[in-house]
């Protein structure tokens, strides 16, 4: 249900792009906007992956450089029988993490080094494990090309609204002012409506991968705690990205509506919770260890080999 859901907002979403384009160009324009509309979904397939990666900074990180982290992922990757993905860090201190890539074969994993220092290394597996239903599922290639059409309608509208469009359509340039208007709000509406219902399906997969849906439940309690306060200087200068990690990383986050990204952090917690029998992670011993998760990384800073020996986890 959920994959048809998705199919029906992405189709929402080239109906809207497409109609934008009439409003510009009459029928000539809005098959102009279809044939545009599949240039970029073509030219996202083969190089999101790279450019979200390159926008946060990321590194990419091998057995030797993050040993634990690396052998975390690994081991989930086996478990849900999937290639093994390409694993990146990204410096910074608020706990995060995203996957990205076009299919299974392509993939990446990253996650900050806060999230490796401040959970447990059960809490880190719920989180990777949720990553990589992800990946599994195809999402990372899904809310990829709904960010890209959203951002087209978003410019094409302001370009109806300037140029005045076609005003042959049926409302004439009534009908233009509207699209300006509502067009990049509906894109940005059925976007999120992506995002919130792949979030939920990649928690309940996840916790299956991971085998204990408490670690995952435990972890997004404490990431949501810091997300709002630390903030990702990559995330805030690409709000368009935000959508693709486990927490929305934007520290002027509004409150759950239909302008949020994520789906509510409660509700996420409330729905693993009840997979795990209606025990709270809170009172779980094995929801979390009190030590944080340790990560050798090359590079300056406390994730340096030089420093890891004072940072080892209670699985490192």
């Amino acid at each position: 249900m959920n994959l048809v859901k998705t199919a029906m907002l992405l189709a929402s979403l080239t109906a809207l792009f497409m109609g934008v384009g009439y409003l510009i160009g009459g029928s000539g324009g809005a098959f102009i906007a279809f044939l545009f509309a599949a240039g970029m979904n073509l030219f996202s397939y083969w190089n999101a992956d790279k450019m979200v990666l390159r926008m946060h900074h990321a590194h990419e990180v091998d057995r030797g450089a993050a040993p634990e982290y690396y052998g975390v992922v690994e081991e989930l990757a086996r478990r849900a029988d999937l290639p093994m993905p390409k694993v990146y860090l990204i410096d910074n201190p608020q706990p995060n993490a995203f996957a990205t890539g076009r299919n299974p074969e392509n993939a990446a994993v990253a996650a900050t080094t806060g999230l490796l220092q401040s959970l447990s290394r059960e809490e880190l597996s719920g989180v990777m494990a949720h990553e990589l239903a992800h990946v599994k599922n195809r999402d990372t290639l899904t809310m990829t090309i709904a960010a890209t059409i959203a951002g087209a309608v978003a410019m094409l509208a302001n370009f109806a609204f300037f140029f005045g469009g076609n005003r042959n359509n049926p409302l004439g340039f009534v009908g233009v002012l509207l699209a300006a208007i509502t067009a990049p709000l509906g894109a940005m509406l059925l976007q999120m409506a992506i995002s919130r219902t792949r979030e939920y399906s990649a928690d309940r997969d996840g916790a299956a991968i991971c085998g204990n849906p408490l670690w995952l439940a435990s972890a997004l309690g404490k990431i949501a705690r810091s997300a709002g306060r630390v903030p990702i200087d990559s995330a805030e200068r690409n709000p368009a990205t935000a959508s693709l990690f486990i927490v929305n990383p934007l520290t002027g986050e509004r409150m759950d509506n239909l302008f949020s990204t994520h789906p509510s952090t409660e509700n996420r917690i409330a729905a693993l919770t009840e997979m795990a029998g209606g025990i709270d992670p809170r009172h779980d011993r094995r929801a979390a260890t009190p030590r944080p998760a340790a990560a050798e990384a090359t590079g300056p800073g406390p994730w340096s080999r030089a420093g890891a020996g004072r940072r080892r986890g209670p699985w490192g």
